[in-house]
């Protein structure tokens, strides 16, 4: 087996995930980063980062690093980790596409002794289910005789400056104990926090998609009991304000619901479950409660519109924010969409601001206009929908309506006597 003073490692996937990885890594040992985009890597060598994960003295402290978008650079590696994305389809269901082309490409590239750890999320059972198959047809070498395998679930929360890699524990696996043992080492040697080692690969996968199955589910409660409040009249963040002084309270906020986590890792435990006949109905419930939030969010604007006798197919509606969470430039599955997409149906005219966001990636995934700097109109209704702290300026907000106007506070950040709903 591999010793620590012998690693070259290949990280394939470059971006919120596996950039942190690479720098880190490339603090200690010989890294070598690959991303098929090759935007992404000139971006890296000028040490430039889109995804505001990294500084300018992280990249200048990886002084083992390099970058490329040419696979074959990374066959002189012998510890490979996987950080690509494991997205839904159109229909909800996992899609594992990137997964196995990773895995396919790195079975061309295994040498004897060589370690694969993936990071991506995915069901229990993936790894050694559809990962292993691949590689080993593709390197012509055998599981735990000539090559082995682990899983490390990521981490990473996108914008969040206080829980970085170094930070946070990390979960690890592998194919056999004594494999299990020496990443276990490898992920040490960079986290001063610690690890965890898993007794088990299934049992790492587990944990990772249980880690925001429960974040899921608890939102999912509070976003019913926001809806009930509002039909009740109550203001559920005085609700929540009051419950949260017990002592054993969990502090969670009603809201979207998206990102490539909260949103998705659900759907990969539920498509396992399925698999071996079990239908499991809170996880369901839960996402179906938080996938219609945009949606009544949307229709509680209209009603407001309309008590103002403001004709919504004639108005002008502000969208403040787009990315999936506050402070960050990500836009994979946000739920902002669906708000938007509701107002269209209703003829209205949207215009989305967001300083975070890259106006092509915008363009390309959702096919939206957006502007960086704010429009130079006044709208019939405005909805903070990110709570960016560049948008927390009360008076400047006020001024973007017109005399009668209506303004929806998603995120239950501004006064609550200057806006007409909130959830």
């Amino acid at each position: 087996m591999i010793k620590l003073n012998e690693l070259k490692i290949g990280i394939v996937g470059l971006g919120y995930v596996g950039l942190p990885l690479a720098v880190e890594f490339g603090k200690r040992y010989v890294t070598t980063g690959f991303d098929i985009k090759n935007s992404r890597i000139t971006e890296l060598k000028a040490g430039q980062d889109s995804t505001c994960e990294i500084s300018a003295e992280e990249f200048k402290q990886a002084r083992f690093l390099q970058y490329t978008n040419d696979i074959h650079d990374l066959a002189e590696c012998n510890f490979y980790i996987v950080t690509v994305p494991t997205p839904l389809d159109c229909h909800k269901t996992p899609d594992l596409s990137l997964l196995e082309k990773a895995s396919e490409m790195i079975g061309a590239l295994l040498s004897k002794d060589n370690i694969v750890v993936y990071e991506s999320t995915v069901y229990p059972g993936a790894t050694e289910e559809v990962c292993v198959p691949l590689l080993e047809q593709h390197a012509h070498l055998t599981l735990n005789q000539e090559f082995f395998v682990g899983y490390s679930p990521e981490r990473i929360n996108p914008g969040d400056k206080q829980h970085r890699l170094t930070n946070i524990i990390k979960v690890t696996s592998g194919s056999t104990p004594e494999v299990a043992t020496f990443i276990d080492q490898v992920y040490h040697s960079i986290i001063p926090v610690g690890t965890h080692k898993a007794s088990s690969i299934r049992v790492a996968e587990a944990a990772k998609v249980i880690e925001n199955t429960q974040r899921d589910v608890n939102i999912a409660l509070i976003n019913e009991l926001a809806l009930i409040f509002n039909r009740l009249g109550i203001d559920t963040k005085e609700v929540l304000e009051a419950a949260g002084s017990k002592w054993n309270f969990l502090a969670f906020k009603p809201g979207l619901v998206g990102g490539h986590c909260i949103g998705v890792d659900p759907y990969y435990l539920t498509q396992k479950a399925k698999d071996v006949g079990y239908h499991p109905e809170m996880i369901l419930a839960g996402r179906r409660i938080n996938d219609d939030m945009g949606a009544y969010i949307a229709s509680a604007v209209i009603k407001c519109m309309i008590q103002k006798h403001i004709y919504v197919d004639e108005s002008r509606i502000l969208i403040m924010g787009l990315t999936f969470k506050e402070n960050c430039p990500d836009l994979r599955n946000t739920r902002v969409i669906d708000i938007i997409h509701e107002f269209q149906e209703y003829g209205a005219t949207i215009d989305v601001y967001d300083p975070w966001v890259n106006i092509a990636e915008a363009k390309q995934m959702y096919h939206l206009e957006v502007f960086n700097t704010l429009p130079q109109q006044q709208y019939d209704a405005i909805v903070l929908a990110v709570a960016h702290q560049k948008f927390l300026d009360v008076d400047n907000i006020i001024a973007l309506g017109k005399p009668k106007s209506v303004l929806y506070d998603v995120k239950s950040v501004l006064p609550a006597d200057i806006v007409d709903g909130r959830l």
